[in-house]
């Protein structure tokens, strides 16, 4: 009978316990949908505030990313302190969970390190081109943990700031100006001067080919079975790729027009008797 009344009692207390609590609790969920959608809203708003502005996107999309995640934390907060938890007892739980997670994440909190840097120093931007970590597209998004590059087939490649930030970078659109390089080779028996000519012609024919600096053309190297060339032009960021295949493709045109013989591999095959 004793352990029968203890149970009660304890049963009894329970109850009252739970309906004591009922209220934080439908406080704590009430607050946490409503706030939720507070930073939604928010979150709305500062991209909205972004968008009429005429800021660096590159900063737009970090300090969003930063500013929901900092109210979702807030948030997680309110929530926790209606329950019950005292403050005291919220920071030093923070404080405990934070060196164990900061020891669990520490790659993470490079990441986030590694943005800052990124924003602080603008090594590229987005909408830019660049090369890292082998791999190559256009700046998407930077966000605190990561950068977002679209690459030349269209797949999204994701690359941690961390990385991206102590590695090597080719930001291929932090000049106006580019400049490039075609190696074509020429028979020994063909016109040197007649084959400088006519690379020099066609730089002089495409408007998109910079006249300053003036192209230039050279014998690079005497190869085995031909004379290498090089030809050197600058051309604007916007116009570079269409200006590389121009010259690539007048140079067939107008080399065999002049009778001008690009080498080939060649294989001569011996049957046996």
């Amino acid at each position: 009978m004793k352990q029968l009344r203890d149970f009660e009692q304890h049963l009894e207390h329970a109850i009252e316990w739970f309906w004591g609590f009922m209220p934080n609790l439908i406080l704590a969920v009430v607050i946490f949908f409503v706030g939720f959608w507070i930073v939604r809203l928010i979150n709305k708003m500062v991209h909205r505030f972004f968008e009429r502005k005429d800021y660096d996107p590159t900063l737009e999309s970090f300090l969003q990313s930063f500013i929901s995640i900092a109210l979702k934390v807030l948030l997680f907060v309110v929530v926790v302190t209606q329950l019950g938890v005292k403050s005291s007892s919220l920071v030093a739980m923070v404080g405990a969970a934070g060196l164990a997670i900061g020891l669990a994440l520490q790659g993470s909190l490079a990441n986030f390190a590694g943005g800052v840097l990124i924003l602080v120093f603008k090594p590229f931007k987005v909408g830019d081109w660049i090369s890292a970590q082998g791999q190559e597209g256009s700046v998407k998004q930077i966000s605190i943990f990561s950068t977002k590059l679209n690459t030349f087939g269209n797949q999204v490649a994701i690359i941690p700031n961390g990385q991206l930030s102590n590695g090597s970078i080719v930001n291929y659109n932090m000049e106006n100006t580019r400049r490039d390089k075609f190696d074509v080779g020429i028979g020994y028996g063909s016109d040197i001067k007649k084959a400088k000519e006519i690379l020099l012609q066609i730089c002089a024919d495409n408007p998109d080919i910079l006249t300053d600096p003036i192209p230039e053309v050279y014998v690079g190297n005497l190869g085995d079975s031909s004379v290498d060339l090089t030809l050197r032009f600058w051309a604007n960021n916007d116009v570079f790729w269409p200006a590389h295949f121009y010259v690539i493709e007048e140079t067939k045109l107008r080399f065999d027009q002049a009778g001008i013989e690009i080498p080939f591999p060649q294989r001569v095959v011996h049957e046996g008797d």
